[in-house]
């Protein structure tokens, strides 16, 4: 049995089959999933797990060049924003782009991750780097 890294079997074996410039998007659990795109459903109850959690367990264990998020979330949830940037490697490109281009983005992703969060602009998309 692991004691480190992902414990989520679904979740472990999109992380370890990703390759350079795939994405993974890791959301709250209004975010709608697109036909075809593996939807991992980690919600247990209300709030959890956290996206947060999510995250933070996700770039433990994945190289990440760069992420795409929401323009909305710097004014309308700019905690959630700070939280994410505040874990991000300084050499990760940030890239903006609208709420509704976030969703229509999530059709190209390996995996949509839902977690328990329900509060707004909750969404991420990560792209994997390659380790030089």
């Amino acid at each position: 049995m692991k004691k480190t890294g992902i414990l989520n079997s679904k979740l472990a074996k999109i992380a370890d089959d990703l390759g350079h410039t795939d994405t993974v998007c890791i959301g709250d659990l209004g975010l709608p999933v697109p036909d075809g795109v593996e939807k991992i459903d980690l919600a247990l109850t209300p709030g959890m797990p956290s996206f947060q959690d999510v995250l933070d367990v996700y770039l433990e264990n994945v190289l990440i060049e760069k992420v795409f998020l929401a323009e909305e979330i710097k004014t309308l949830n700019p905690q959630q924003l700070t939280s994410i940037l505040d874990k991000l490697q300084p050499q990760t490109e940030v890239v903006y782009v609208s709420h509704e281009q976030l969703k229509e983005r999530t059709s190209r992703c390996k995996a949509v991750v839902r977690t328990g969060e329900a509060t707004p602009y909750s969404n991420v998309i990560l792209q994997s780097g390659v380790i030089i």
